[in-house]
């Protein structure tokens, strides 16, 4: 049986990675690739059916951020589904999410602190979803949306609505400087009704705050991939196999040091292990620009793909403790 991260980067090597300027230029993913994705089991790694994901997440984000940023959305309602405690959810609802037969994004904007955005209000059969949710991924390659809402008693509601536009649910493009492929867009719901059968879980809003911190390893994952994938490029079978950049004290020792510490790190120190992540992720990729000299701002050159891709990594999935902890970071270099 093939090893699931063997796996992985034969996908990211052979298939993703050269399709990735293709996919950045036209801003659309083949559907083969999220296929592909699933016929090898992927999709269902939150419900522990993969070894080592956050090793997994970082080899397919070094072949195609927005590939693996779309799948990597899938992965919440996997985890709020196995987590239920309504066997009738999860007897319909698991498997097929575990299979990638039924594709799923996530909608958080209920979330955010203060007043929520999407607000859920009880009524016969089910809750009425009002308010918008922004930075949604992956519209029309998705089944469902797992959202979060909240009630008048600021309970956290979750709930696996339908992704399709209607009456009561409408959608914004969002344009993207990086990862535009992925489909980004802001949900608006307007008296959106969702049966009951579709609540995940619930929660009151204080605990969520803990648990999201403690969760926020995976997307450190990202960066890590698109820092290897540049120094990959700069050697020492790359594009710039002269360069003394790489060695036990050069880049790819950094990269192997970031991994160490956010796996290793507390739910308070993963803001400055994500940080430093995203820091390595913008660096590398500019120095690979550097290196490649005036044909890396060309479109058809991965090194301006890489930049625009670490760029987006140094404000997604952001927090005020991550983005103090960068700005804390990059002035300290500068200076």
């Amino acid at each position: 049986m093939t090893d699931p991260l063997d796996k992985a980067r034969q996908i990211a090597d052979d298939v993703l990675f050269p399709a990735a300027l293709e996919v950045d230029a036209t801003g659309v993913i083949p559907a083969g690739h999220l296929d592909l994705l699933a016929s090898a089991g992927f999709y269902g790694m939150a419900a522990g059916d993969v070894p080592h994901p956050a090793l997994l997440v970082e080899t397919l984000a070094g072949g195609c951020l927005a590939t693996t940023f779309v799948w990597m959305q899938h992965h919440s309602a996997v985890r709020a589904v196995a987590d239920s405690e309504r066997p009738d959810l999860i007897e319909e609802w698991l498997d097929p999410l575990r299979r990638g037969e039924r594709r799923a994004g996530v909608a958080l904007g209920g979330l955010r602190p203060g007043p929520p955005s999407v607000r859920a209000t009880a009524v016969d059969g089910g809750y009425e979803l009002d308010g918008s949710s922004p930075w949604v991924t992956g519209w029309g390659m998705i089944d469902v949306l797992l959202t979060a809402a909240r009630d008048a008693s600021d309970t956290a509601i979750w709930l696996l609505v339908d992704a399709v536009p209607g009456p009561t649910l409408s959608v914004q493009p969002l344009e993207l400087a990086a990862v535009d492929a992925s489909s980004t867009v802001e949900v608006t719901f307007e008296g959106h009704v969702v049966p009951a059968e579709r609540v995940a879980t619930t929660m009151p809003y204080a605990q969520w705050g803990p648990r999201d911190a403690a969760g926020l390893r995976m997307n450190g994952s990202f960066a890590l991939g698109v820092a290897a994938r540049a120094i990959r490029l700069l050697g020492p079978s790359g594009l710039h196999a002269d360069l003394d950049l790489l060695g036990p004290s050069g880049l790819d020792a950094e990269l192997d040091g970031c991994r160490a510490a956010l796996d290793a790190a507390a739910p308070e120190a993963l803001p400055a292990a994500r940080a430093a992540a995203s820091e390595l992720a913008m660096r590398a990729a500019t120095t690979l620009a550097v290196a490649s000299g005036a044909r890396s701002v060309l479109r058809d050159h991965h090194a301006q793909r890489l930049v625009r891709e670490a760029m987006f990594l140094l404000v997604f999935g952001s927090r005020p403790p991550i983005k103090a902890a960068l700005l804390d970071l990059v002035s300290r270099k500068v200076g």
